[in-house]
């Protein structure tokens, strides 16, 4: 397994969207051992694809207490989402050290298949269903920030700017 280097907002390679997975294969199972493992040394719930720039539908997640239950959701489609909304203060591995509060569906029923091509159903709600709308955000190339008013969305990419010349200029 090895660690994923994970886009960094406003990287434009964040807003491709993702294609689907056409072969669950050897190739797709090594990428979701390194998204895992990536996912968790980053202390994320989740991570899609897009993230690690692999533009294919694929995300992992972990919503559990101890961060032993992975799940792994490939081609996930929407089935059914509540009327009813909740808002959450959200953040992300792309975006660092930000968090911002964002409106979602307070129920979501998913179908998708995991590693080894089975086709499973999910009904999920609270955190889970959060995450799941959160991570497939990514697979149509949004990133939660774009749902923030947009001089939250400025500072937060002038921050990240900042940073990212700073490190660079570090590390030369």
């Amino acid at each position: 397994m090895a660690l994923l280097n994970i886009l960094t907002y406003p990287d434009p390679r964040l807003n491709k969207v993702a294609k689907p997975v056409a072969n669950i294969d050897a190739r797709i199972r090594t990428l979701v051992a390194d998204m895992i493992e990536t996912m968790y040394e980053a202390k994320g719930v989740g991570l899609a694809a897009t993230q690690v720039d692999v533009h294919e539908r694929l995300l992992v997640m972990d919503v559990s207490e101890e961060h032993d239950e992975p799940l792994v959701v490939i081609n996930p489609r929407v089935v059914w989402q509540s009327e009813e909304m909740v808002v959450n203060d959200e953040g992300c591995l792309s975006v660092p050290g930000f968090s911002g509060d964002v409106e979602r569906h307070a129920e979501i029923h998913i179908e998708f298949e995991n590693e080894i091509g089975d086709t499973h159903k999910l009904e999920a709600t609270e955190l889970l269903a959060v995450c799941i709308q959160h991570e497939m955000d990514h697979l149509i190339g949004k990133v939660y920030v774009e749902y923030l008013s947009p001089l939250k969305r400025g500072r937060i990419k002038t921050k990240l700017i900042k940073e990212a010349k700073e490190a660079l200029k570090d590390n030369a």
